[in-house]
């Protein structure tokens, strides 16, 4: 099994269902357990402010399968929960997103682990936290506490839900 993180976000609609239908959904085959969840958080927009905040959380998976199949499998639990393209960083009805897989370094066009801007958004590194604060990017080399605690960005909000 292949362990790997992945970002859960929603801010349209019921956004706290959608994530945990999207963790449902991501989980009901026998391709993938969940083995570890954060909290959910609201959190403010980030590069596209003019929208509702968000919902997001993270979970660690084990998975069997490899990074492709998994990024292929997201893409279709976000076109079944009704999600459509719209403008980039836009209001979604469900994001998923590989954060990291395994210690994997991937630079493609249509896949990228880590997720290349993780380590600047505070919507997952305070989940990803919530998990496991020692887990290490495996390209920057620093724990997700530190890179957690080194914000460049002190203006991402983000409150726990009670």
């Amino acid at each position: 099994m292949n362990t790997t993180y992945i970002s859960i976000g929603s801010n349209i609609g019921n956004k706290l269902l959608n994530c945990q239908n999207g963790i449902t959904a991501l989980t009901k085959s026998d391709k993938s357990v969940l083995k570890g969840q954060s909290r959910f958080y609201k959190t403010e927009p980030v590069d596209y402010t003019d929208q509702d905040w968000f919902i997001n959380a993270v979970v660690k998976i084990g998975t069997a399968l490899d990074p492709f199949e998994l990024f292929t499998e997201l893409k279709s639990i976000e076109r079944d929960a009704g999600r459509t393209d719209t403008v980039r960083f836009g209001p979604r009805i469900l994001d998923l997103d590989i954060i990291l897989y395994n210690d994997a370094v991937i630079s493609l066009p249509e896949l990228t682990i880590p997720h290349p801007r993780m380590h600047k958004r505070r919507f997952v590194l305070k989940p990803l936290c919530d998990i496991d604060t020692t887990i290490v990017h495996p390209v920057l080399k620093k724990n997700m506490q530190y890179l957690l605690n080194n914000l460049d960005d002190d203006e991402q909000r983000i409150f726990h839900l009670d």
